[in-house]
């Protein structure tokens, strides 16, 4: 994990306007928002790298309810997809989207199919590492 986080540090591209990273509190908020809690992995990914720019996958954001990567905002067209309710978006990729379950792993959901691939990771680590920067 904290290679990973390391490279997405290094790989961060300057972006005119920045985001911030969330706190606790604001993911407390985010998870009575959306009437789930965060799989564990998820939560640390967003309190610890959730600012960096980088590739072409825009990861789930949690500071800026403006911004098209804000979770609230990306689980609810989701889940309006057909999505299964208790899968977290991580990343939105055309009509496909990665999504963590209650256990931190991270499956892909086929938008044009509308339903889960057999494509899965260990966890957002492991799909940050795989996907996220191969990007």
């Amino acid at each position: 994990m904290e290679e990973v986080i390391e490279q997405l540090r290094e790989l961060n591209e300057p972006v005119p306007v920045p985001l911030e990273l969330p706190d606790e509190e604001l993911l407390v908020e985010i998870e009575e928002q959306l009437l789930i809690n965060l799989p564990f992995e998820l939560r640390e990914f967003l309190l610890k790298v959730s600012d960096v720019v980088y590739g072409r996958l825009e990861p789930v954001t949690a500071t800026d309810p403006q911004s098209h990567t804000f979770l609230p905002e990306v689980a609810a067209v989701a889940w309006d997809m057909g999505v299964p309710r208790d899968l977290v978006p991580l990343c939105q990729d055309g009509r496909d989207y990665y999504v963590v379950d209650g256990e931190g792993e991270v499956l892909l959901w086929d938008g044009d199919e509308g339903e889960l691939t057999d494509e899965s990771w260990d966890s957002v680590w492991h799909w940050a590492r795989d996907v996220w920067l191969a990007s």
